[in-house]
């Protein structure tokens, strides 16, 4: 592998020592478990969820309509989002990071965040993290490193896996905020039925976490000075579980505490959206919004899902499938980016695209080579003809792997998805509704969207050639072109 240090002596050499060019702001939106349907301009009923924030980057940005995660859950989205790499090249092959795992991106990896700290952007990671701290267990007692602030961030204000860990703290930059000793005291129970790991800090409030983080992340906005670019990660817990939107939205949607908790999310976006505004950076900034993965989907119980379902959200639209699972609800996602001057206002795109894309994207944007393939990057492809418009004459994407929680792959291909149906080795149990996921799967999305005819026996050669090509990217390196 290519290290962060070589990549960027090298990067800085190729760069001609006349004027710098004035880079763009960019702020990139990554909501939590947000599936495709759960937007106004994905669909959803206007009369049970407004989105008129979102909305707005959509109509003076551009909408994609075959976006994609990487994963169907949140940490190996995450970690492809930020290193242009497959999760699954790495040690975790199924599920997520659990509170105290070290962090997964390697410090010499290149990233998002030290791309554009080379290229003179100040950086910075507000919000849900989800990916890890440090080489070993995380001591949230003792400086935490390495980082956020070792991969190129310049600051850091979030929580460590989600609004309803049990560690219940915030993490800034390198330390647990208030952290007033080392005593830990474990105490009650978190909403996933867990012992709170009971540090001596402030504990959160969870109605008050997506306040707190937009308003840390408005205030780093207000810091930055017009001269410099700057690149905010910002990560918002909602819409993920726990459902606990504030008093301020709570009783505002129709479809239950779940859209309530939508109503949170947008709300915190109009507030970023705002202070790009009032501070004079809107017109010169690229705003992207996306999800890690789709949405819960239940549909019986008395549970927040189960209530929005029956008041008519369909928080996935028409897909099959929902977060964890293997089927096109679990990666599809709602994108919207918005850069003035150059994404055509009100359009839409059909491209096939990931989030595992956004590096080589943002390489392409500030004039930063990649190193091969093989070195950095490695599953990475720039979208940026397909953002800036017209339509692209031919796919930018040869194909794309996705992959659920447990380990199971699947490849596309122009119109093909080919399911392996194999689980990863380390996955022990697999709850009875993921069960269908266990046996390979052939469906033409172009003429069955929903996944309900399966050609595997009809289309024998296609379901050969993608299952060759899905071994093909699994045994080498990378799967980007040269």
């Amino acid at each position: 592998m290519l290290t962060r240090r070589h990549f960027l002596q090298s990067a800085a050499a190729a760069v001609a020592p006349a004027a710098p060019r004035r880079h763009p702001n960019i702020v990139v939106i990554l909501a939590d478990d947000l599936g495709w349907g759960s937007l106004n301009c994905y669909g959803a009923d206007p009369r049970l969820v407004r989105t008129s924030n979102i909305d707005r980057l959509a109509g003076e940005g551009v909408r994609f309509t075959d976006a994609n995660t990487p994963s169907s859950v949140c940490s190996p989205s995450r970690y492809a989002l930020m290193t242009g790499r497959y999760c699954w090249r790495t040690s975790l092959r199924h599920g997520v990071l659990g509170i105290t795992s070290p962090l997964q991106i390697e410090t010499d990896r290149l990233n998002m965040a030290s791309l554009l700290k080379s290229a003179g952007y100040r950086t910075a990671a507000i919000g849900k993290w989800h990916l890890g701290y440090g080489t070993g267990q995380t001591d949230y007692t003792k400086p935490i490193k390495p980082g956020p602030l070792d991969i190129g961030f310049d600051y850091h204000f979030g929580v460590p896996q989600n609004h309803g860990d049990a560690t219940g703290i915030y993490v800034r930059n390198r330390e647990t905020v208030g952290l007033r000793s080392g005593r830990v005291q474990p105490f009650g129970r978190t909403p996933y039925g867990r012992q709170f790991l009971g540090f001596d800090a402030p504990h959160r409030v969870d109605e008050n976490v997506m306040d707190e983080l937009t308003t840390e992340a408005v205030q780093w906005i207000e810091r930055q000075d017009a001269r410099t670019p700057f690149f905010l990660y910002f990560t918002p817990v909602a819409v993920h579980f726990p459902y606990t939107p504030s008093k301020k939205v709570r009783g505002t949607s129709k479809a239950g505490i779940y859209g309530d908790w939508i109503h949170e999310l947008d709300l915190s976006v109009g507030r970023i959206l705002d202070a790009l505004d009032r501070l004079g950076f809107a017109g010169d900034t690229l705003v992207v919004f996306s999800s890690d993965n789709g949405g819960v989907l239940l549909t019986e119980g008395d549970g927040p899902e189960a209530e929005a379902y029956r008041a008519g959200l369909r928080v996935n639209g028409a897909w099959r499938g929902r977060k964890h699972s293997i089927y096109e609800g679990g990666f599809r996602v709602p994108f919207v980016a918005r850069w003035p001057g150059k994404v055509p206002a009100g359009s839409v795109c059909d491209e096939t695209i990931n989030l595992v894309d956004l590096l080589a994207t943002t390489a392409a944007i500030v004039g930063r080579p990649l190193p091969p393939p093989a070195a950095g990057a490695e599953d990475s492809h720039s979208f940026l003809p397909a953002l800036l418009g017209p339509r692209v004459r031919k796919p930018l994407r040869e194909s794309m792997i996705v992959h659920s929680v447990d380990g199971v792959f699947a490849i596309r291909q122009g119109p093909w998805k080919y399911i392996e149906g194999k689980v990863d080795t380390g996955v022990k149990n697999v709850p009875d509704w993921r069960k269908a996921e266990m046996t390979p799967q052939l469906y033409n999305l172009q003429e069955d969207p929903r996944e309900e005819k399966n050609l595997i026996g009809d289309r024998r050669e296609v379901a050969a050639r993608l299952a060759d090509l899905l071994s093909t990217y699994r045994d080498r390196t990378h799967s980007r072109r040269q």
